[in-house]
Protein backbone atom coordinates (compact mmCIF):
# COMPACT_ATOMS: atom_id res chain seq x y z
CA UNK A 1 0.00 0.00 0.00
CA UNK A 2 0.96 3.29 -1.16
CA UNK A 3 2.49 5.87 1.90
CA UNK A 4 0.78 9.27 1.39
CA UNK A 5 2.68 10.88 4.28
CA UNK A 6 5.93 9.97 6.06
CA UNK A 7 7.04 12.13 8.67
CA UNK A 8 10.54 11.22 9.54
CA UNK A 9 13.13 12.19 12.63
CA UNK A 10 11.38 15.88 12.72
CA UNK A 11 11.75 18.14 15.57
CA UNK A 12 10.99 21.86 16.02
CA UNK A 13 11.91 24.47 18.52
CA UNK A 14 10.05 28.12 18.85
CA UNK A 15 11.04 30.41 20.92
CA UNK A 16 13.04 28.48 22.59
CA UNK A 17 10.79 25.46 23.62
CA UNK A 18 10.93 22.41 22.07
CA UNK A 19 7.69 21.70 20.64
CA UNK A 20 8.38 18.38 18.33
CA UNK A 21 10.67 15.81 19.61
CA UNK A 22 11.96 13.24 16.93
CA UNK A 23 8.58 12.97 15.43
CA UNK A 24 7.81 9.43 13.19
CA UNK A 25 4.52 8.86 11.66
CA UNK A 26 3.84 6.92 8.43
CA UNK A 27 0.25 7.37 6.91
CA UNK A 28 -0.74 5.04 4.11
CA UNK A 29 -3.30 5.47 1.14
CA UNK A 30 -6.81 5.76 2.20
CA UNK A 31 -5.98 5.68 5.64
CA UNK A 32 -8.06 8.17 8.82
CA UNK A 33 -5.12 8.82 11.27
CA UNK A 34 -6.21 10.73 14.46
CA UNK A 35 -4.08 12.67 16.80
CA UNK A 36 -5.18 13.72 19.96
CA UNK A 37 -3.58 15.87 22.73
CA UNK A 38 -4.20 19.28 24.68
CA UNK A 39 -4.21 22.88 23.39
CA UNK A 40 -0.28 23.78 23.79
CA UNK A 41 0.74 19.71 22.73
CA UNK A 42 1.86 20.71 19.38
CA UNK A 43 -0.28 19.04 16.99
CA UNK A 44 -0.73 22.18 14.83
CA UNK A 45 2.68 22.53 14.56
CA UNK A 46 3.51 19.48 13.68
CA UNK A 47 0.01 19.28 10.98
CA UNK A 48 1.90 22.78 10.15
CA UNK A 49 4.95 20.82 8.81
CA UNK A 50 3.28 18.10 6.97
CA UNK A 51 1.81 20.60 5.36
CA UNK A 52 5.19 23.03 4.44
CA UNK A 53 3.66 25.59 6.16
CA UNK A 54 6.41 25.52 9.16
CA UNK A 55 9.84 23.57 8.31
CA UNK A 56 11.33 21.45 10.91
CA UNK A 57 14.80 22.21 12.29
CA UNK A 58 15.28 18.56 11.73
CA UNK A 59 13.73 15.67 9.77
CA UNK A 60 11.81 15.58 6.54
CA UNK A 61 8.09 14.99 5.81
CA UNK A 62 7.40 13.09 2.31
CA UNK A 63 4.43 13.62 0.59
CA UNK A 64 4.07 10.68 -1.50
CA UNK A 65 7.52 9.75 -1.80
CA UNK A 66 8.94 13.60 -2.40
CA UNK A 67 10.34 16.14 0.63
CA UNK A 68 9.58 19.46 -0.27
CA UNK A 69 12.70 22.03 0.30
CA UNK A 70 10.36 25.32 0.63
CA UNK A 71 8.33 25.91 3.38
CA UNK A 72 7.03 28.72 1.73
CA UNK A 73 5.00 26.42 -1.29
CA UNK A 74 2.44 25.20 0.81
CA UNK A 75 2.05 21.66 -0.95
CA UNK A 76 -1.43 22.01 -2.75
CA UNK A 77 -1.72 18.41 -3.46
CA UNK A 78 -3.01 18.45 0.25
CA UNK A 79 -6.86 19.74 1.47
CA UNK A 80 -5.91 22.06 4.87
CA UNK A 81 -8.24 22.93 7.69
CA UNK A 82 -6.18 24.68 10.48
CA UNK A 83 -7.52 27.50 11.05
CA UNK A 84 -11.13 28.75 10.03
CA UNK A 85 -10.79 30.27 6.76
CA UNK A 86 -11.91 33.81 6.21
CA UNK A 87 -14.54 34.67 3.53
CA UNK A 88 -16.05 37.87 2.21
CA UNK A 89 -18.82 38.25 4.28
CA UNK A 90 -21.38 39.81 1.84
CA UNK A 91 -20.99 37.25 -0.83
CA UNK A 92 -22.88 33.51 -0.26
CA UNK A 93 -20.96 30.34 0.25
CA UNK A 94 -20.96 29.72 -3.65
CA UNK A 95 -19.16 32.77 -4.92
CA UNK A 96 -16.48 32.80 -1.77
CA UNK A 97 -15.20 29.35 -3.23
CA UNK A 98 -15.70 30.86 -6.49
CA UNK A 99 -13.42 33.58 -5.72
CA UNK A 100 -10.82 30.75 -4.01
CA UNK A 101 -11.06 28.41 -6.97
CA UNK A 102 -9.65 31.16 -9.77
CA UNK A 103 -6.53 31.39 -7.56
CA UNK A 104 -5.50 27.90 -9.34
CA UNK A 105 -7.76 28.13 -12.12
CA UNK A 106 -8.22 24.29 -12.11
CA UNK A 107 -11.83 23.62 -11.54
CA UNK A 108 -15.12 24.03 -12.92
CA UNK A 109 -18.19 25.76 -10.89
CA UNK A 110 -20.01 22.32 -11.24
CA UNK A 111 -17.08 20.66 -9.45
CA UNK A 112 -17.41 23.53 -6.52
CA UNK A 113 -20.83 22.77 -6.43
CA UNK A 114 -20.67 19.23 -6.12
CA UNK A 115 -18.33 19.87 -3.73
CA UNK A 116 -20.41 21.60 -1.27
CA UNK A 117 -23.34 19.62 -1.74
CA UNK A 118 -20.98 16.50 -0.52
CA UNK A 119 -20.86 18.79 2.73
CA UNK A 120 -24.30 19.21 2.97
CA UNK A 121 -24.85 22.96 1.55
CA UNK A 122 -26.76 24.07 -0.87
CA UNK A 123 -24.91 25.90 -3.76
CA UNK A 124 -28.43 27.85 -4.83
CA UNK A 125 -28.36 29.25 -1.85
CA UNK A 126 -27.92 33.28 -1.26
CA UNK A 127 -27.30 33.47 1.98
CA UNK A 128 -23.92 35.86 2.81
CA UNK A 129 -21.55 34.28 4.67
CA UNK A 130 -22.10 36.80 7.31
CA UNK A 131 -25.85 35.20 8.31
CA UNK A 132 -23.85 31.99 8.87
CA UNK A 133 -24.10 29.61 11.63
CA UNK A 134 -20.93 28.27 12.54
CA UNK A 135 -21.52 24.77 11.50
CA UNK A 136 -22.38 26.25 8.28
CA UNK A 137 -19.11 27.91 8.34
CA UNK A 138 -17.06 24.97 9.03
CA UNK A 139 -19.12 23.35 6.04
CA UNK A 140 -17.67 25.72 3.85
CA UNK A 141 -14.20 25.40 4.81
CA UNK A 142 -14.29 21.26 4.71
CA UNK A 143 -15.89 22.60 0.75
CA UNK A 144 -13.08 24.38 0.15
CA UNK A 145 -10.71 21.94 1.33
CA UNK A 146 -12.18 19.23 -1.08
CA UNK A 147 -12.94 20.92 -3.89
CA UNK A 148 -9.93 20.73 -5.82
CA UNK A 149 -10.21 16.98 -5.58
CA UNK A 150 -7.44 16.38 -3.19
CA UNK A 151 -6.47 13.20 -1.97
CA UNK A 152 -4.98 14.10 0.96
CA UNK A 153 -6.75 16.08 4.06
CA UNK A 154 -5.12 17.49 6.76
CA UNK A 155 -8.32 18.40 9.43
CA UNK A 156 -6.89 20.26 12.30
CA UNK A 157 -9.28 21.22 14.86
CA UNK A 158 -12.18 20.56 13.31
CA UNK A 159 -14.55 19.16 16.05
CA UNK A 160 -13.54 22.34 18.68
CA UNK A 161 -16.05 23.57 20.67
CA UNK A 162 -19.41 22.52 18.53
CA UNK A 163 -22.95 22.23 19.55
CA UNK A 164 -23.95 18.52 19.58
CA UNK A 165 -25.97 18.98 15.40
CA UNK A 166 -22.92 20.52 14.02
CA UNK A 167 -20.78 17.62 15.97
CA UNK A 168 -23.10 15.16 14.34
CA UNK A 169 -22.90 16.88 11.11
CA UNK A 170 -19.39 16.85 10.57
CA UNK A 171 -18.85 13.22 11.57
CA UNK A 172 -20.95 12.70 8.88
CA UNK A 173 -19.45 14.36 6.07
CA UNK A 174 -15.95 12.54 7.23
CA UNK A 175 -17.57 9.55 7.00
CA UNK A 176 -18.65 10.33 3.57
CA UNK A 177 -14.92 11.28 2.56
CA UNK A 178 -13.58 8.28 3.85
CA UNK A 179 -15.74 6.39 1.09
CA UNK A 180 -14.07 8.40 -1.28
CA UNK A 181 -10.90 7.16 -0.48
CA UNK A 182 -9.13 9.61 0.76
CA UNK A 183 -6.13 9.92 3.23
CA UNK A 184 -7.13 11.57 6.40
CA UNK A 185 -5.15 13.19 9.80
CA UNK A 186 -7.56 14.33 11.78
CA UNK A 187 -6.50 15.57 15.34
CA UNK A 188 -8.34 16.76 18.45
CA UNK A 189 -8.41 17.83 22.21
CA UNK A 190 -10.77 14.66 23.00
CA UNK A 191 -10.63 11.38 21.56
CA UNK A 192 -14.28 11.15 21.65
CA UNK A 193 -14.45 13.10 18.77
CA UNK A 194 -12.05 11.14 16.14
CA UNK A 195 -12.51 7.15 17.79
CA UNK A 196 -14.80 6.24 15.46
CA UNK A 197 -13.59 7.17 12.27
CA UNK A 198 -10.16 6.45 12.46
CA UNK A 199 -7.76 3.14 11.54
CA UNK A 200 -4.82 4.39 14.34
CA UNK A 201 -4.69 6.85 16.58
CA UNK A 202 -2.06 8.65 18.46
CA UNK A 203 -1.27 10.77 21.61
CA UNK A 204 1.04 14.18 21.24
CA UNK A 205 2.24 15.44 24.57
CA UNK A 206 5.17 18.37 24.98
CA UNK A 207 6.32 17.51 20.84
CA UNK A 208 6.13 13.59 21.99
CA UNK A 209 4.40 11.33 19.70
CA UNK A 210 3.27 7.95 20.46
CA UNK A 211 0.48 5.69 19.48
CA UNK A 212 -2.64 5.55 21.81
CA UNK A 213 -2.79 1.85 22.97
CA UNK A 214 -5.02 0.61 25.94
CA UNK A 215 -2.92 1.25 28.61
CA UNK A 216 -1.97 5.26 27.41
CA UNK A 217 -5.80 5.72 26.86
CA UNK A 218 -6.52 4.36 30.18
CA UNK A 219 -3.99 6.46 32.15
CA UNK A 220 -5.10 9.86 29.81
CA UNK A 221 -8.99 9.28 29.75
CA UNK A 222 -9.58 6.53 32.43
CA UNK A 223 -11.91 3.30 31.89
CA UNK A 224 -14.09 5.56 29.56
CA UNK A 225 -11.65 6.72 27.33
CA UNK A 226 -13.65 10.02 26.82
CA UNK A 227 -10.93 12.48 27.17
CA UNK A 228 -13.27 14.60 28.07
Amino acid sequence: MTTMINVSHVSKTLAGQSVLKNIELSIKKGKTIGIVGSRESGKSVLTKTICGITKPDEGTVEIRGNVSENSIDVNGSIGIFIDSPGYIEIYNGLKNLQFLAAINNKITKNEIEGAMRLVDLNPADKTKVKNYSRGMKLKLGLAQVIMENQDILVLDGLFSSLDYQTNNDLKRIIKKLQNSERTILLTSRHFEDIKEFCDEIFHIEEGELKPLTYDLKSILYGAGGSGK
